[in-house]
Order: C-alpha cells, then structure tokens, then sequence
C-alpha cells in the first residue's frame, strides 16, 4: 500500500524534525497514546513541505528509507534531527499548524493575519520553543518576535515560536488589589511577579519586556488560557496562525474542546 511521505516539526513537548507516513491525527494519536514512549500532556507540531532541503539534515537519505512495516502498515516515526531544528526551518516551509490535546485529540491552524485592533498595555506570552520563558512585554507579537529574535538582544534565538497569554493584566490586578487572596490567573505565577512585573514596566519607560518565569511549563496551560494564536518569527519577518473561537472550535471538534 503507498502512504504519502510527511515531515512533521514537533514544537512541544520537545524540538524534533520527523519523517512519517501518518496523517496528522494519526500522527497526534500515535505521539500520545499509541507510542511505546508514552507522553503524558499536549503536543504541537507543523507540517513541513516534504520538498523543503536544507543542508543541516539529512532528508533525502531519511524520506528515500521510509517506507511501509512488511505488515503494511505506516511508518509511524523516522526521526531527522532533535538539535537546532527550527533553526534550520525556513518559514516558507511550514505549512499548517496543529494542536492535540493529551488524549490525542487535535485541531489543524492555518496562517493568517494578526489583528493589530488589540490595543493592550502589556502582554504575557508564553515562549515555546526553543527559548521557554514566561516574559511580560508592552509589545505587540510582531513587535515582540523582532526583539527576542535580534541577534544583538541578549536574550534571543534565530527563531522563535510563541503564543500570548489570555490575561487582562490591569484588570487582575484591580482585582488582586480588593483580594489579596485572589488566586494567580496561571498556576505558574504568583500574583505579586505579575504585580511587581507590571510596575516595573509601568515606571520604566525604556524597559519593553520583564522576565516572569524561567520556564513556560506549557502543560500546565490550557488551550483556552492562550490568546489570539501562535507565532513563528525571525529576524525580519513573522508569520501567524489565528486560534478560533471556543465556539468555533465546539462546533467542529468538540472532543477537543472538551479537553482543551
């Protein structure tokens, strides 16, 4: 039986190029409860143009042995790299993005435009790979992939890939202010880091971003406490993928809205 050759771009739980033969539910399913090495937790991954070379990896030995178990069963998994890759990805390259819950349930995102109407103060966004901060920023996503993917910043990478936090800072913290027992809008932060973040940045105005966490710790954030997409930058250029609506999302998977 003839599969269709894929290479799929785990972002989450870890960074790895893999060549596969499954379709991309198949794919979520097989990397959260059909693998010998079982995870526990959501995964992100993108598809990338089977086409796409780059000298950094070695595709065309990889694609050329990946073939059907004597079954005939898919290919499940033909690992290319766990080192650098996105790096190496060029943004032309990957197609869509795709979201699966721990349970194996996944959504398919297409890129699209960023809706710059947003006028927030601050932000909180969530790095996912391969930098895994929480930081706190007055920048727009665009804005803020050109900082942390500059090579004279500090704190930055060739690539990165991000979402924003679905957090009204302000608001919280008038909130926090009345309720000083008010529990932390995510489980990673206490109340006052986001507070003292949020001054600094208030009384600083050269200061565009403050460091929240050293760690994201995705897992331990819902889908439905991310905000607007996800974002692939580098130097230069960015592209978007708009998150739908829970509605939207009920409405054509509601397996995964469940456990979102």
């Amino acid at each position: 039986m003839n599969y269709e050759n894929r290479l799929y771009m785990v972002l989450h739980p870890n960074a790895t190029l893999i060549a596969s033969q499954l379709e991309p539910d198949q794919f979520a399913r097989h990397y959260t409860t059909g693998s010998s090495r079982h995870y526990s937790g959501k995964v992100i991954f993108a598809e990338v143009d089977v086409n796409y070379r780059n000298d950094y990896f070695d595709l065309e030995t990889i694609l050329k042995g990946l073939k059907p178990h004597d079954d005939g069963r898919p290919k499940s998994t033909r690992f290319i790299s766990s080192y650098r890759v996105l790096e190496h990805v060029d943004l032309s390259a990957i197609g869509k993005l795709y979201l699966s819950t721990e349970e194996g349930y996944c959504i398919g995102l297409e890129r699209g435009a960023y809706d710059l109407s947003h006028k927030e103060s601050v932000r909180i966004y969530a790095e996912i790979e391969p930098m895994h901060m929480l930081v706190m920023s007055k920048l727009t996503p665009p804005e803020f992939g050109s900082e942390i993917t500059n090579p004279g910043h500090g704190k930055s990478a060739p690539k990165q890939f991000y979402s924003q936090l679905n957090i009204d800072i302000p608001e919280f913290l008038e909130d926090f202010e009345q309720n000083p027992f008010k529990p932390s809008p995510t489980a990673t932060l206490h109340p006052s880091t986001i507070r003292d973040a949020f001054l600094e940045l208030t009384y600083n105005p050269d200061k565009t971003s403050k460091g929240l966490a050293l760690d994201s710790n995705l897992d331990t954030i819902s889908y439905r406490q991310l905000k607007h997409g996800f974002t692939f930058a580098t130097k230069g250029e960015s592209i978007f993928y708009p998150l739908p609506t829970q509605r939207e999302i009920e409405s054509q998977n509601l397996k995964f809205w469940r456990t979102m």
